[in-house]
């Protein structure tokens, strides 16, 4: 059984990101193995914990996945760590629009059995905080609150009156953070900017997280509250759906990102190319994903799916490689910011048309809202793959949301009718917004065509998560191999 806590608050802003990283980082610090996991769709929080713990950030999403693999995936993402903080989504009890508790932190940390860390922004009120807190104890009996991390706290007199306060309620003050400390972490237009933008920034960032919460909390009273934790139960969640897959020695449970030499007969990588009886062995098929600072967005377990079908993974950078990985046969391009560095993409006119002739070839290519932009004619003026007949560009409104869809066409990653759950998050626009034969058709909260599939290329906005269907993965090498 792995200790674990679950860090929320009342409300988006208040805090958690910061406290949730920062006590990952100085559990770390102590010795201890701590992974880390986050509520909801998001790609970035994931990779500062990345940073702070030294294992791949994981993500819960009961709406992607279903409730029922919440537990399993945990499971799986925590083997071999002394303990795992969970960092929740907006509010404690915020879930999917009109879905009730579902996909909501409350909830994880039901599926979970994990008690909760409610951390609070009390820069503008004092003994109110205890009004706040008491709502939040009683709102849900199931959710078990374990203690107040006080945030943005303006003196020692401030202080007194919060810790007395909430004290009235019967819940432990574990930390108090002054709001004269800040921690630098800038944002833009999706949210913090990702850690392969501003790698030794963000580590400075992480080591100051760390330090503030070592020095403004209980750390030996956190841990011993996440060893509290009920026993879990069950099996762990696999990417072969066979067996447990046991953590790597250095401790990294993903797949590590390498680069595949060329293959052929003789001595290599691949031994002398035969096997017994002089027969020729099967070539496992290479799939490159896109990775660097345009494409930071995807979810560990993909990587885990495709290498459990069969497939090297091979992780390569748009932004400095100018041809793909020697034998690709599947292209995944995940989501990012190719509209940061458009014209640098743009000026890597050797690897644009690497992957325009992949893509003509008819291999398969997975391409998700950044990939979906990458793969167009090009992106606010500037030229792209030419993949799709498509012009894409920067807009101001925020596309943000869960979505119910079924699969159009047959594709590279789902036969017609395959029904999943996504979710969209972009400031862009394609026009037109779906192909001759879509990829998906959206029937919440709205009903439209989507997308593009095109010989092997399935394009389009919606992120999935590949875990709450397998056969993505496995049909997508399997095209690999053709």
């Amino acid at each position: 059984m792995v200790a674990r806590l679950v860090v929320a608050a009342p409300s988006s802003g208040s805090g958690k990101t910061t406290v949730a990283t920062g006590l990952m980082a100085a559990l770390a610090a102590t010795g201890l193995t701590v992974s880390g996991h986050k509520v909801g769709p998001d790609y970035i929080d994931p990779g500062y914990h990345a940073l702070a713990t030294g294992r791949p950030g994981r993500n819960l999403d009961a709406y992607l996945c279903g409730p029922e693999l919440m537990a399993p995936l945990f499971a799986h993402g925590a083997a071999g760590a002394d303990v795992a903080v969970v960092e929740g989504v907006m509010g404690l009890y915020d879930g999917a629009a009109g879905a009730g508790e579902l996909a909501s932190t409350a909830q994880i940390a039901k599926l979970l059995r994990a008690p909760v860390v409610l951390v609070v922004d009390a820069s503008s009120q004092s003994r109110s905080v205890a009004a706040l807190v008491h709502g939040f104890v009683s709102w849900d009996p199931e959710v078990r609150i374990g203690g107040v991390i006080l945030n943005k706290v303006g003196s020692d007199r401030h202080e007194a009156l919060l810790r007395e306060a909430v004290e009235e309620v019967g819940v432990p003050v574990l930390g108090v953070l002054r709001r004269a400390v800040p921690v630098e972490t800038p944002s833009r237009h999706l949210g913090l900017v990702p850690v392969a933008e501003r790698r030794g920034d963000a580590v400075a960032a992480v080591a100051a997280m760390g330090e503030l919460v070592r020095r403004g909390c209980d750390l030996a009273a956190l841990l011993a509250l996440a060893r509290g934790a009920s026993d879990l139960g069950g099996e762990p969640w696999t990417a072969s759906g066979l067996r447990p897959c046991p953590p790597s020695p250095d401790g990294l449970d993903a797949p590590a990102p390498r680069t595949i030499e060329a293959r052929g007969s003789g001595s290599g990588a691949h031994g002398d190319g035969k096997g017994q009886g002089g027969e020729q062995p099967r070539r496992r098929p290479v799939v490159a994903v896109a990775g660097g600072p345009a494409f930071t967005f995807s979810y560990t377990e993909h990587a885990e799916l495709l290498t459990a079908a069969g497939a090297d993974v091979t992780v390569f950078d748009p932004l400095r490689d100018t041809r793909l990985p020697d034998g690709t046969d599947g292209l995944v391009i995940g989501g990012g910011f190719p509209e940061v560095y458009a014209p640098e993409l743009s000026a890597n006119e050797p690897l644009r048309q690497a992957v325009g002739e992949l893509a003509r070839s008819g291999a398969p290519v997975a391409a998700e809202c950044a990939g979906l932009l990458y793969l167009s004619r090009s992106l606010d003026g500037q030229k792209m793959c030419g993949v799709l007949d498509a012009e894409t560009r920067m807009g101001a409104a925020l596309t943000l949301g869960y979505r119910d869809a079924v699969a159009v066409s047959d594709s590279a990653l789902a036969v017609a009718g395959t029904r999943l759950r996504g979710h969209e998050f972009h400031r862009t626009t394609v026009e037109p917004g779906a192909g001759p034969a879509a990829a998906w058709g959206m029937h919440r909260p709205e009903r439209r065509l989507e997308g593009f599939v095109q010989q092997g290329v399935h394009a389009s906005y919606l992120h999935t998560h590949w875990a709450a269907e397998p056969g993505i993965a496995r049909r997508f090498v399997e095209r690999c191999t053709r």
